[in-house]
Parts: structure tokens; sequence; C-alpha cells
């Protein structure tokens, strides 16, 4: 048993003796080979590591750089030439590189240095001048097809992608039916946007809305997107679904929301229902509300259709309570499609009565006797 304790002892001094642990700088980069274009600005992302040394001041440099190619280290926005690492820590660096616009195609090397107090690092870098991807936008939607009433905004969520290998500006545009209006958003953003910048190789999501015009007809309707940037383009294709919805309005021959009737006698008053809507109204339906003791009802009491943009007359037969004085009273009336929501109206009823009409009766009578006197006294002269 003591053989094997102390056998297993020197296999673990064994194995820990074989293991060491780096110590010194570290310089990387993700892509330290890429291809650029003439008068292209490159800003490629640095990363420096101290990996188990003291503190130290290190000092940041380029070797070999072409004739007439610009090189500068920057940190947080700004030129640096030095960069203090603790012990364990990273520093992020951006090395800024220009290339001249007149400059041939080809391979084109240099190396970074980082040089600390005990220890340095190289980074080997090689940028090739000459064609680069042209480019090229991917524009995609998850569900092209939608479904809705007029009164709906119709919401379509795009994915639009930067193929190429280089940072876009593209422009978002919109072929759409008269009336209809459309915006796009980029994702959790409700700014309305034109334009949208999009790095090389990145994805953005973009909320495309459409609005209907409110009287639109039930149909499919087609909107074509585009998303360009130069030579760049890329489309697709929106349908927006409506089904129709009927709209009913309530009003009089002549427009008036009004109408007379008399205390304790049935008085018609005519209504016209009309459908402003994109579908039919079907089974419409009409109820009231009217005063205590009041009495009303429809003729006819259902319409079975009303077809979109078009119009019905019904009859209302009103009673007002023969207890009622003579007044203004307010009376609403309900036309319920089936397949739609209610419309109210309220009509302001003037009840008469006919203690007023007889005092109207006296009063034309007294009129025309003073006109008939009136004319016998002086033409009777004659």
């Amino acid at each position: 048993m003591r053989r094997l304790a102390g056998f297993l002892l020197a296999l673990a001094v064994t194995f820990a003796q074989g293991q060491t642990t780096y110590k010194g700088l570290v310089l990387s980069t993700p892509y330290p080979a890429l291809t650029v274009k003439a008068g292209e600005v490159v800003n490629l992302p640095l990363t420096l590591r101290n990996y188990g040394l003291p503190p130290q001041l290190t000092r940041l440099r380029v070797e070999g750089a072409p004739a007439g190619w610009t090189v500068a280290f920057l940190g947080s926005g700004r030129v640096v030439e030095a960069a203090f690492l603790a012990p364990d820590a990273t520093q992020n660096l951006t090395l800024r590189v220009e290339v001249p616009k007149e400059v041939g195609e080809g391979r084109y090397t240099m190396t970074v240095l980082a040089e600390g107090a005990s220890a340095r690092a190289r980074l080997p870098l090689t940028l090739t001048v000459g064609k680069v991807l042209p480019p090229s936008l991917r524009l995609e939607v998850e569900l092209p097809v939608l479904k809705g009433t007029p009164k709906t905004t119709f919401r379509y969520r795009a994915t639009l992608k930067n193929e190429s290998d280089q940072d876009l500006l593209v422009g978002l545009e919109a072929d759409a039916p008269q009336g209809f209006e459309v915006v796009f958003k980029p994702q959790f953003s409700g700014q309305e946007v034109t334009t949208l910048p999009i790095k090389a190789g990145e994805t953005k999501n973009v909320d495309i809305e459409v609005s209907p015009p409110p009287r639109v007809q039930a149909g499919e309707y087609k909107i074509e997107v585009a998303a360009r940037s130069g030579a760049a383009r890329a489309g697709l294709e929106l349908t927006a679904v409506i089904t129709g919805r009927p709209e009913l309005s309530l009003t009089t021959p002549d427009g008036r929301l009004s109408g007379r009737a008399y205390a304790g006698r049935t008085s018609p008053l005519k209504i016209v229902v009309k459908n402003r809507g994109s579908a039919e109204a079907k089974q419409v339906e009409f109820s009231s509300y009217e005063p205590s003791g009041w009495e009303l009802s429809f003729e006819p009491k259902r319409i079975d259709a009303i077809p979109a943009g078009e119009q019905a007359e019904v009859t209302v037969k009103i009673k007002p309570s023969s207890k009622a004085i003579a007044g203004d009273y307010m009376v609403t009336l309900t036309a319920r499609p089936k397949n739609g929501t209610p419309e109210n109206a309220d009509f302001r009823i003037t009840v008469l009565t006919s203690t007023v009409w007889g005092v109207v009766g006296v009063g034309l009578i007294a009129v025309a006797l003073g006109v008939l006197a009136l004319a016998v006294a002086r033409f009777g002269r004659r």
C-alpha cells in the first residue's frame, strides 16, 4: 500500500513538472491576412495581453510598412504609441492603415511590434491589394403575406444583410398601391428611417409597416420593397390581404339627425342606413334606447344585406308617452350588422302636444280675422 502511494506521488510530481505556465506578451488580430483596395482605410483590431509578467509599459511600432502607406495605433479613439499592461491584463487597440490610391496590385507585408521591459511580441500582417468583393445585399422576410382589415397596420419583419467586405449605406424604398403608407423602422427602434448603415458582413433586422387607406376595398395588394447601395440591390414582394369590413352610418334623407312626434300618437321617421365600408353588411338588425314610456319600432326590423357603397331606408315608428310634455328629447338608434361593429346615432325628437297645437290654431285664426278686418276697413269704403 505504501509503495502504491509513493508511486502515485512521484507520478503527480513528474506530471506537474511537465506542465509549464506561459509568461510573456501576446499580440493578435482576428484576420492577419486580408484583401484591401487602393485608397481604402483599414482598421485592424489588435489585442495585446500580458501573461504573468510584472506591470510594464509596452511600446508599439510597425516595422517594414510599404513606402507611402500610413499607419497609426488607436486606443479609445486617440492616437497612441504605447500601452500599459498590468499582470494578466489585456488592452484592445486598433491599427489604422491608409492604403495609397496609386498603389499597384500585389501582396504587401508589415510587422506589428509590442516591446515591453522584459518581453516583446511580433504580429506579421499581409495585405493584398487587388479585386475585392463587389457590394452585395440580401433582403429576406419571415412572413411575406399578412391578413387584416382596412384599419390594420401590417408589420413585416425583414432581415437585411451586407454580404460584401465593405461598409455600406443602404437606402430603403417601397412601391405600394396608391394611398398605402410604408415606413421602415430598425428593430427595437420607433424611429422611421430611409437609409441604414450596415458594416461589412453585418445583418440587421428591419420592421416594415404598411398602412392601407381607410376606404380601401377588400382584396390582395402587392408592395415591392427594395434596398439599394450603389450598384448593389436586393428586393422582395410583400402581400397585404385585406378582408373587407362593413362600416355603417345612420342619418335622415336630408342629413339632419332630428324629427318631430306627437305625444300619445305614432309618428314616422325615415332614416337612411349607409354602408361606407369595404364589405357587405349582413343581417343588419335595429334597436333603440328611448325615454321611459315611449314606444319605438322599425320597418323593416332587419335588412338581409347592404352592399359596400350602397344604402337602405328604414322607417322608425315613434310614439312618445301620452304624458310627455312639449320639448326636445334624445333617442338613440343602433344598427348592428352580424359581420361588423354596431353603429349608434343620437336623434333629437321634438314632441308637440295637442295643447300646443290648439294655441297655434287659435293664433292662426286670430291672424286670419285680423287680416280680414283690415281688408274690409280699407276696401269697404270704396
